[in-house]
């Protein structure tokens, strides 16, 4: 699954406009609507052996950190300021990084979470290489003892099947998407209220569209599912045999 170095880059510079430039500007308004765990993810980190070394990949501001205080979490993300506001989760360590190029040692960590950041990649390459990147942190397991040995992944994405929530999309709909940030800010000084409006790109995946993304990374999956609009799945690294 190759691309050209031109569409590569094209697709760089569109994730630049309507992804990275948009996060670095909503940062501090985002951080406020974010700060409750989803249910799999708390229980993910939580099930984690103490003293487990792992990654929060695109960790945002870093609401997972406090989850487990037995564990060990290096934080990245892209924005430079929702890495400052994830740096307060102390003792973890934060650092600016692009998930394509994540500057992590390969096939040492315990773990690896990836909350709601592959669908901003604007197509599958892109989005099968996020994947890999993040699978390759992981320690390998033993073909024969999938559960037992080796790193795991946790991954979500939004799902395309939204039919009941206030979205509404379903089977049929578009699968990238442009959604609307509306950051709203007052003039104290006449009492008028302006809004902004800033649109970021989601690919909304379909059922079993994760899967098979995983399997094409390289890395199979362990457990997956459903909740609240999107689709995640617990993934693990094989160990191949050079």
């Amino acid at each position: 699954m190759s691309m050209s170095s031109a569409s590569y880059d094209a697709a760089g510079d569109y994730e630049q406009e309507h992804v990275h430039e948009v996060y670095q500007q909503i940062a501090s308004h985002f951080s406020s609507t974010r700060y409750k765990p989803w249910p799999i993810v708390e229980r993910f980190l939580r099930d984690l052996p103490s003293g487990s070394i792992g990654l929060d990949i695109g960790c945002g501001n870093g609401k997972y950190l406090a989850v487990n205080p037995n564990v060990f979490i290096v934080a990245s993300d892209r924005s430079e300021s929702l890495v400052k506001i994830a740096s307060q989760h102390q003792p973890h360590a934060t650092v600016v990084a692009d998930n394509l190029s994540l500057p992590h040692q390969i096939s040492c960590y315990d773990f690896a979470i990836s909350i709601a950041v592959v669908h901003h990649l604007s197509n599958r390459p892109r989005r099968i290489q996020a994947i890999r990147a993040v699978l390759d942190t992981l320690r390998p397991q033993p073909q024969d003892e999938r559960n037992q040995l080796g790193g795991k992944a946790l991954i979500y994405v939004w799902a395309l099947e939204q039919r009941t929530s206030r979205r509404g999309w379903g089977d049929g709909d578009e699968q990238d998407v442009i959604v609307p940030w509306v950051m709203k800010s007052s003039n104290n000084d006449h009492g008028i209220q302006s809004s902004k409006t800033f649109n970021r790109y989601y690919h909304l995946y379909h059922q079993g569209e994760l899967e098979g993304d995983i399997v094409e990374a390289g890395g199979w999956v362990i457990e997956s599912g459903y909740e609240k609009d999107n689709w995640w799945a617990i993934a693990g690294r094989p160990l191949r045999s050079e």
